[in-house]
């Protein structure tokens, strides 16, 4: 029997031949990543009990998202712990406010295929969408992984997911995974590891391929992956990274995948998940025009580049609602300073909408953009669970950037493609 592309990376890392669903084995981590509201607040303790600094310097990459800028003395405490940790630990890959740590790892060329990667952030199967077996711990494993440079893993078992067809305007990665989410639930992947394969899903760019790993996590997933190709090896080309013998790196044609589900692009409507959780998804049409008092463009599920030029091609020549507040947050300083480049940023902001920093942000709750009690708020974010974003009672709806600008412009929840075709 052969191996899926996730048992591959686990032999490799575990030097073994091969792998089963259900075995616990040792494997030897590639790259550790944590960031200042999961990282060195909570591991520098644990590490200075055991005696012990981070085993490899050069495989820990530190990123502070989620506590800036600091809005007060607590936020600028955890980021002056992270920067006096880094400095005395000697971590040369510290990437302070420059972004959210999913999108600015692959910016710099972190991620390649075949790497075993933990991460400290529940979202960390981005990495997937690198060809990487990528998946997030708590504090507790991570101390174990930076004293050691090791973790164990049980081998999980694999789940594909084909997408098939083509996508039609309008309609994104973040569509696809809100659909995947209200068809399996939030448990549906049973802590296995996805791939995702299928015609629809190769026509996609590598911003709509993270999206989907991202929010692989929604659906119960240890990881997400995709089998790298040509955009893989661009992607990584331009980012200064070696995409290697990257063929190598693809399930065999005889392995066995634990479940098998087919999505259908081409019939694939916008979604707007329901407040309080991703599988409330349903189709635009199925929602009524619902007021919102803000629209937040963000996170790393809805701010790359590519995200703020499909915002702008709902905005462009049109204005903000009355009423409603437009926030912008790039996932990335890199992608604010391309938006600017390209005229992106310049068309978002005369339409109304208010530039932020980079960062986490109103996504987790913390800083600039939180909901006030009773306030309605349709976000490109992940999750919308309740309280999530601010007040316990405020109502979050999660979309897609075309829909999220659609319903800045309408002022309450609208089909994007209505907006787009206005264009045409």
């Amino acid at each position: 029997m052969g191996l899926t592309l996730a048992e591959k990376i686990i032999a490799r890392a575990a030097g073994c031949e091969s792998v089963t669903p259900g075995e616990i084995v040792t494997c030897q981590v590639d790259l550790a990543m944590i960031h200042d509201s999961g990282g060195p607040r909570r591991v520098a303790p644990l590490l200075e009990r055991l005696g012990v600094g981070p085993w490899d310097a050069d495989k820990v990459v530190v990123v502070s998202d989620h506590y800036v800028p600091a809005v007060d003395a607590e936020s600028a405490a955890i980021l002056d712990l992270t920067r006096r940790w880094v400095a005395a630990n000697g971590i040369r890959h510290f990437y302070d406010m420059r972004g959210i740590c999913h999108v600015v790892l692959p910016e710099h060329g972190h991620l390649r295929p075949g790497l075993f990667v933990v991460g400290g952030d529940s979202h960390s199967p981005t990495g997937g969408a690198f060809g990487a077996f990528m998946f997030g711990v708590g504090a507790t494993d991570m101390a174990g992984v930076l004293a050691t440079g090791e973790t164990w893993i049980r081998v999980p078992e694999s789940l594909r997911i084909d997408w098939q067809g083509e996508l039609g305007p309008g309609l994104t990665a973040k569509d696809m995974a809100l659909a995947q989410c209200a068809r399996l639930g939030l448990d549906g992947a049973g802590y296995g590891a996805i791939e995702y394969g299928g015609s629809a899903l190769a026509a996609l760019d590598m911003a709509e391929r993270m999206t989907l790993c991202n929010m692989a996590a929604e659906l119960g997933a240890q990881t997400a992956l995709v089998a790298p190709d040509a955009t893989t090896a661009e992607f990584l080309r331009l980012a200064g990274a070696d995409a290697g013998s990257f063929e190598d790196w693809q399930s065999d044609p005889d392995a066995s995948f634990a479940q098998r589900h087919e999505f259908d692009a081409g019939a694939l409507a916008p979604q707007i998940a329901l407040p309080d959780s991703p599988a409330n998804a349903v189709a635009v049409e199925a929602v009524d025009a619902v007021a919102i008092d803000q629209a937040y463009i963000g996170a790393c599920t809805g701010a790359k580049l590519l995200d703020l030029q499909r915002a702008a091609a709902v905005l462009r020549g049109r204005q903000v609602a009355p009423g409603v507040r437009l926030l912008l947050a790039p996932a990335s300083t890199a992608t604010t300073a391309a938006a600017a480049a390209d005229g992106t940023l310049a068309t978002l902001t005369a339409a109304g909408a208010i530039l932020m920093p980079s960062g986490c942000g109103a996504c987790a709750g913390y800083g600039a953009g939180v909901l006030a009690a009773g306030e309605v708020c349709i976000a490109s974010t992940a999750r919308n669970f309740k309280g999530r974003m601010g007040a316990a009672d405020s109502r979050v709806y999660l979309a897609s950037p075309f829909s999220v600008a659609a319903a800045a412009v309408a002022g309450r929840i609208v089909d994007p493609r209505e907006l787009l075709e206005e264009r045409a």
